[in-house]
């Protein structure tokens, strides 16, 4: 799914000096290299403050955390994305409040998370699903009505643009209250262990933010705030100092794969495509609004499963993000959920499908993978 050693070649040289120079001096915590790379995220974004932690679920727990979120406080999340989102909710003591997602972006409804709203929501977290802002006009405007916090769950969009109502663009991960983004190495920018990073433009926020991630200290054994320990260790940073002035080239190979496979699977009636919600009419590098940090199809014939164990048979790499809605995990059900709120979601778990999709994808392994699919599909 992701050639992270391909991707390691065409920078082994400066990564693996950076990594050396690091071990010599043994600066491996809060070392020169989290201060650097924290400041150069803070220039690629366009945004106040960036806050290293030690990974992307961290991030979001502590954004909560910052935010001054309390037990019984009702957050309101999508019900199709990665556990992640819904967890730091439960484990805060938060009430998590699904919702449906919309069929052909997979991010959060925003009229069903409209009518989720009650006195007792205090915070609202968008999604942006495979690489693709969520509709994050409606989402603030609803915030600002309702007085509520926006935190985004940036783990799968860092770098993509969002094209606001009035024309404007910013960085996904920079427009609520508080972003938080993954650097898992399978992330768009990913470095070679667990990491991640919180964005704000806000400087209260941010001076608290650096409290909790840091045991609560601003001041060496002088716990001010109550904190976790969750930093980003200095090799990791240095891989991603390495990979953030390639971001934007690594997403636009992402976007020229996604186009590739999109032009093949023309006229398939059992396969569609994955939408972008700007004005593009197709995918092209000019339209960064989708990173691709996944390439989603859905089958439309009842054959998905089928075809994951057809490409699979093939050697072909493939995903299904996500086979389970959250409302219906385990770990996450609750009585006030019916399923007649959830028939998106639900359809989209039997529909879903992920290609292999990273930055040192060819022409020839495009062929391949879409001829399998269609001779498949069509069979």
């Amino acid at each position: 799914m992701v050639d992270l050693n391909g991707q390691y070649q065409t920078i082994k040289e400066q990564v693996n000096t950076s990594i050396s120079n690091i071990l010599e001096t043994s600066a491996f915590i809060n070392g020169p290299e989290v201060k650097s790379f924290q400041k150069e995220l803070e220039t690629y974004l366009g945004v106040k403050h960036v806050i290293p932690c030690a990974n992307g679920t961290d991030a979001l727990q502590i954004a909560m955390m910052g935010l001054g979120l309390k037990p019984g406080d009702e957050v309101i999340t999508a019900d199709f994305t990665f556990a992640a989102t819904v967890e730091v909710i439960a484990l805060l003591g938060l009430v998590p409040v699904l919702v449906d997602v919309e069929i052909d972006t997979f991010n959060i409804d925003v009229v069903a998370l409209e009518k989720a709203i009650t006195p007792k929501t205090k915070a609202i977290v968008p999604v942006h699903l495979f690489g693709q802002c969520a509709n994050m006009d409606v989402i603030l405007e609803l915030a600002k009505k309702h007085n509520l916090f926006v935190i985004e769950d940036n783990a799968q969009g860092i770098g993509a643009n969002y094209i606001a109502k009035d024309g404007s663009k910013q960085k996904s991960g920079t427009i609520g209250n508080v972003g938080a983004t993954s650097f898992f190495p399978s992330k768009n920018l990913g470095c070679y262990g667990d990491g991640g990073a919180i964005f704000t433009n806000d400087d209260d926020l941010a001076h608290t933010l650096r409290g909790i991630v840091n045991h609560g200290m601003y001041k060496r054994y002088h716990h001010d705030v109550v904190g976790v320990n969750s930093r980003l260790d200095s090799i990791q940073a240095a891989v991603l100092r390495a990979k953030l002035p390639l971001l934007d080239t690594y997403n636009s190979k992402r976007r020229n794969a996604a186009r590739k496979y999109s032009k093949a699977f023309e006229g398939q009636e059992h396969i569609v495509v994955p939408k972008l919600v700007s004005n593009c009419s197709e995918i092209c590098d000019t339209c960064d609004c989708h990173v691709f940090h996944q390439y989603t199809l859905r089958i439309l014939n009842g054959k998905r499963d089928a075809l994951v164990q057809h490409l699979n048979d093939n050697d072909i790499p493939c995903g299904v993000y996500y086979p389970i809605p959250l409302h219906l995990q385990k770990a996450y059900a609750d009585s006030r959920y019916k399923e007649e709120d959830f028939p998106v979601t639900n359809q989209l778990v039997k529909e879903v499908i992920s290609l292999p999709m990273h930055t040192e994808l060819d022409e020839e392994q495009i062929a391949f993978i879409t001829n399998k699919v269609i001779e498949f599909i069509n069979n």
